[in-house]
């Protein structure tokens, strides 16, 4: 391996550079989370370089779920500069995701890696078929008292931890669904990112550390490396998608980005049965 940037050699740099482009993009463009491309990229990524295969997919949705520390904090400052952050529904949200979120990895911890991979195809076929019909919930009911908002936040964390994402496949139906403008749904789940991925970041350095598979560059079951170029990748690209959004026929991009997300969902479910991670 040669001795470029990080320890990589240069075409490893450039996929990873790339896939942070894609993720980024798709993220800026739609309103998705990274972690639909990330997760299924990062698992070919890190089966081609010899990782432990009962640890690729866990290694993936933490990697994953790091980046979300850096883009959210962007994403939150243009939706805030907006006033359309709903500060006090986060507020609310907030304390139930933190707890969601730090449970998360340790249910996905328990899984073997094949069991977490099929889990994640169910995921990003749902996902997928979401941005395809794009339905958007109609308002039920107003948003319930501390004790509901408590669980409901407790239920986007859990899955964000759990499948390395944002959360926004959760919070943004729960929240039009209690009669909250979608655009301000929008900016309330891009604010609730950050403490989704602090703490699920925390859990996963500590449910990782001292396994004794880990490869270099690992802090628990983060891939440091990746984490670096895939950042740094998506946060340079991620606004340009968000200004194409205007501009572009995002209808038949949808349709585009769904077959490559259901792709992707294939690749994770025949990993899972194929016996790959054995």
């Amino acid at each position: 391996m040669g001795a470029g940037f990080l320890g990589l050699d240069p075409g490893l740099i450039l996929i990873l550079l790339a896939m942070g482009c894609f993720g980024g993009f798709s993220a800026g463009l739609l309103g998705i989370g990274g972690g639909m491309v990330l997760v299924p990229f990062m698992t070919m990524i890190f089966t081609a370089r010899g990782f432990a295969p009962h640890l690729v997919v866990h290694m993936a949705i933490a990697t994953s779920l790091a980046t979300i520390l850096f883009t959210s904090m962007s994403s939150m400052r243009a939706h805030h500069r907006h006033g359309a952050v709903l500060w006090r529904v986060a507020r609310l949200l907030a304390p139930g995701i933190v707890i969601g979120s730090l449970i998360g990895p340790w249910i996905g911890k328990q899984m073997n890696t094949a069991m977490l991979s099929l889990f994640f195809a169910a995921f990003v076929a749902f996902s997928a078929t979401q941005i395809l019909l794009n339905k958007r919930p109609g308002g039920g009911r107003d948003l319930p008292g501390t004790p509901g908002m408590l669980a409901a936040g407790g239920v986007v964390g859990l899955l964000s931890g759990f499948l390395g994402a944002g959360g926004g496949f959760v919070s943004i139906p729960f929240m039009t669904w209690c009669r909250i403008p979608i655009h301000n749904a929008v900016a309330t789940s891009a604010a609730l990112g950050f403490p989704i991925a602090l703490a699920g970041t925390a859990a996963n350095i500590y449910y990782g550390w001292g396994e004794p598979d880990l490869p270099p560059g690992a802090l628990g079951f983060i891939w440091l490396p990746g984490l670096a170029l895939i950042v740094v990748a998506s946060m340079t690209v991620a606004p340009l998608g968000a200004k194409l959004a205007h501009r572009l026929p995002v209808v038949k991009l949808k349709r585009i980005f769904a077959g490559i997300f259901y792709l992707l969902a294939a690749y994770m479910l025949w990993k899972a049965v194929s016996g790959s991670f054995n």
